[in-house]
């Protein structure tokens, strides 16, 4: 990754990445959209030698990407709704994100507590030939539940990394899950794969691409499309106000639930999309978290919605939702979504006691499902198509719109739009990405001899619990933090977070592409998500953004501002966004 703080354009003030793209504004293909399909495709192209530029209007992974359960899996039920290629696909990519992305991603235990025996059954074929409930909905019986999962073991035969489902009786169930309620029947037991810290995978995923790229993959994110003309798409840089044109002989799309909104900017109409909302809480809750026993409980809900409770960066995840949804207006967890989840954890674990104050974060996004007119949410298909249209600006350059997609098949969605868009280019695939290692997953350790013979080759000084933080948190990309660490010549943990340092956060800032403060607090760490972020550690943490970045009195006030109202209006947490006056005079000395 490359520095994005230096002076590379000092008469026009703007950030390297940006001027890259406005020194040579052409490219063979140009991708609107920085989430997880986004950044996949430009890593593709790139490692196919292709020129390519990424834009994002806000942060890498900010929109529905960073609203995600977490969860890299199959989609049992998907089954029932017949979407056999894709839960063949998902299955299939689950296990091969296990063995490319070891460091962010694991194996996930999900027990199913199944509370009847016939139920769902007469309903369920209904529901595979309408995709609409059949009938009353009910809660899945475990004959039902048992041909799934079934179903679902096949699609790993051919090299499954995980074991196959199990089934217990009530009185195995219970002794695993004391706290479950007493009236559950059965429990099934199954794999999927929980993505710890996808924002972090995401910026490997970018950082791929630029290296493959060689200096022909360029990236910029907080630029947005705006407009079109004959001569290409016109873009706006939304830290400095600069509006610029970059022509392109293909165009990409991959602007998630706001597709529609995007190609409405570049001059074409289309109704391509229609998302509905997924909403999800963090609680710190000690005894919610013991009695998911290390896994995932899930199951679905009389309403068709998916349930999800567990335990997840020391915290326990609660969702979701899946409510029809504006994308042109924001998506917030609303309270009556936190009743529903409170809800459901009473419906499982009727003697545990949740309530507000156990709230540490809270989110909510689109999901950029298809336009699926009278369907109940829950049953729109999670497959992915590609839409060619012709770009509005010349009505002759190719313009590819991706509809739908999620994080589980990001990898083969970016291949099928890798391919197509090397068809429209007449050039053909050099690189496959099928078993290519991704950023801090490469010759990742995955024993625990493995990694105690790593921190012994790599500490470098470091002790080696500093050095197994560094490894966990980043992967082997880890090696490039403890140079920074052994360069800076006044390294010291930081006061309010002392799991961090401060030649590890200016590293973080300095390359990975920090623009403003929530790029810290809510993508580079997840401090936010596991409720960490006090008012000291806010304050702290601004104070170095604000001096790596060379943010003035003005400025260092404005971020705070912005972050506290995001962080309030998005994720229910409150902070003072005054800025102390020690932080003002360490910002202002650094400059």
């Amino acid at each position: 990754m490359t520095d994005n703080t230096s002076e590379t354009a000092a008469t026009t003030g703007l950030r390297s990445d940006v001027q890259a793209i406005l020194d040579r504004p052409s490219a063979q293909v140009l991708v609107i959209g920085g989430g997880i399909n986004g950044v996949g495709t430009f890593r593709d192209l790139a490692l196919q030698g292709i020129d390519v530029v990424l834009i994002e209007r806000g942060d890498y992974i900010s929109g529905a990407s960073a609203a995600s359960s977490h969860m890299i899996h199959g989609g049992v039920r998907y089954l029932e709704n017949g979407e056999f290629r894709l839960v063949r696909e998902s299955v299939q990519e689950r296990n091969r994100l296990l063995r490319l992305a070891p460091h962010y991603v694991k194996p996930l235990p999900t027990t199913i507590p199944i509370f009847s025996t016939f139920s769902g059954i007469l309903s369920a074929p209904l529901r595979l030939l309408t995709h609409k409930p059949g009938g009353k909905t009910k809660e899945r019986g475990a004959l039902l539940i048992k041909l799934g999962l079934t179903g679902y073991d096949s699609f790993s035969r051919d090299g499954g990394t995980v074991p196959r489902h199990e089934f217990k009786g009530h009185k195995k169930t219970m002794q695993k899950f004391p706290k479950l309620r007493d009236t559950v029947k059965y429990s099934a037991r199954y794999y999927d794969a929980a993505v710890e810290n996808p924002e972090r995978l995401a910026l490997d995923i970018v950082g791929d691409g630029i290296v493959a790229g060689k200096g022909k993959a360029r990236q910029a994110n907080y630029v947005e499309a705006i407009g079109s003309s004959a001569e290409g798409v016109v873009l706006r840089d939304t830290v400095s106000g600069t509006e610029f044109t970059v022509k392109a002989d293909v165009v990409v799309n991959t602007s998630g639930p706001w597709t529609d909104l995007t190609n409405a900017s570049l001059g074409k109409t289309t109704s391509f999309m229609g998302g509905t909302k997924g909403s999800h809480i963090v609680l710190d809750n000690p005894e919610l978290y013991d009695a998911c026993a290390g896994g995932e409980m899930f199951f679905e809900n009389n309403d068709g919605r998916i349930v999800l409770i567990y335990p997840l960066n020391g915290r326990v995840l609660v969702g979701t939702t899946d409510i029809d949804a504006d994308p042109s207006k924001p998506a917030v967890c609303t309270e009556e979504e936190v009743d529903y989840f409170f809800e459901l954890v009473s419906h499982v674990f009727p003697t545990i006691e949740i309530d507000r104050s156990q709230i540490v974060f809270r989110y909510s996004g689109i999901r950029p499902l298809p336009k699926h007119d009278d369907t109940a949410p829950g049953f729109v298909s999670r497959d992915y198509r590609i839409e060619q249209t012709v770009f509005a600006g010349d009505k002759k350059t190719p313009m590819l719109s991706l509809v739908g997609g999620k994080w589980t098949t990001w990898r083969a969605l970016a291949e099928h739009l890798t391919n197509e868009t090397l068809a429209l280019l007449k050039k053909t695939r050099t690189v496959s990405t099928e078993n290519l290692q991704i950023g801090g997953g490469v010759d990742f350790p995955t024993t625990d001899s493995g990694v105690r013979s790593w921190v012994t080759a790599h500490a470098d000084g470091l002790t080696p619990a500093r050095t197994t933080q560094l490894l966990k948190r980043y992967g082997t990309k880890a090696t490039e933090l403890i140079a920074a660490i052994k360069a800076s010549s006044d390294d010291k943990p930081l006061i309010s977070l002392p799991e961090y340092s401060s030649a590890e956060l200016d590293y973080l800032i300095g390359s990975e592409y920090v623009v403003h403060l929530t790029d810290v607090v809510l993508r580079r760490t997840i401090v936010a998500f596991v409720g960490g972020l006090t008012q000291p550690v806010f304050d702290e943490l601004s104070e170095i953004v604000g001096a790596k970045l060379g943010w003035s009195a003005e400025q260092l006030a404005d971020e705070r501002k912005l972050a506290a109202e995001n962080l309030s209006f998005f994720h229910g947490l409150t902070l003072d966004a005054a800025v102390p006056a020690s932080v003002a005079e360490t910002v202002t000395a650094a400059k």
